[in-house]
């Protein structure tokens, strides 16, 4: 068929406005997904078969809020300087905060919410509400001004300024990092 042909036949079904439409934006990959007590979702509930990180974690899930990196990218990004447990120097790391990711998945935190912040490798730590507030935990996507990679720290990390919150900086560098687990891909909210 002729290329006038086929778009005159195009034209005549009514078909050539969809072509002509813009293409949506294709949402990448999800790397952090967030469950819990959430009002909304993004994403279809926990699958075993497809899940599978998560199944052999032990977890499940009605509903879910998935962000890709873009999203995540698009939240208002803070830096923070901490000094670091891995070579006890002062390093940049910067993505947005912990309470505006989760307000962004239409959670409300309240002081005693608690937060779930697991790992890739399934190491999992808990903070309050009132804790990821006052010690203002991020979820850095860069580290130095680049992006994390898997197999590093990222490409998440929950991770706060230890070295700005006074009863951590009384620690040694070594003990002030526990509640912030790197390779970050789930948040469970309760």
């Amino acid at each position: 068929m002729e290329k006038r042909t086929f778009l005159a036949a195009l034209a005549a079904t009514g078909a050539a406005p969809a072509l002509a439409a813009p293409k949506t934006a294709q949402r990448g990959p999800a790397l952090l997904t967030v469950t819990g007590t959430i009002p909304k979702a993004n994403r279809a509930r926990f699958d075993p078969v497809a899940d599978q990180m998560m199944f052999k974690q032990k977890l499940s899930f009605d509903k879910a809020w998935a962000f890709d990196y873009g999203a995540l990218a698009a939240l208002p990004a803070l830096t923070i300087r901490p000094t670091l447990e891995y070579d006890g120097k002062v390093h940049t790391l910067s993505g947005p905060l912990l309470a505006d990711v989760l307000k962004a998945a239409g959670v409300a935190v309240a002081d005693g919410t608690r937060i779930t912040l697991r790992a890739v490798d399934g190491y999992a730590a808990s903070v309050t509400g009132a804790q990821a507030r006052k010690q203002r935990f991020i979820v850095a996507t860069h580290l130095d001004g680049a992006p994390m990679a898997l197999g590093g720290l990222g490409p998440l990390w929950a991770v706060y300024d230890a070295d700005r919150v006074p009863e951590m900086a009384a620690r040694p560098v070594a003990e002030r990092f526990g509640a912030c687990p790197w390779a970050l891909y789930h948040i469970d909210v309760a």
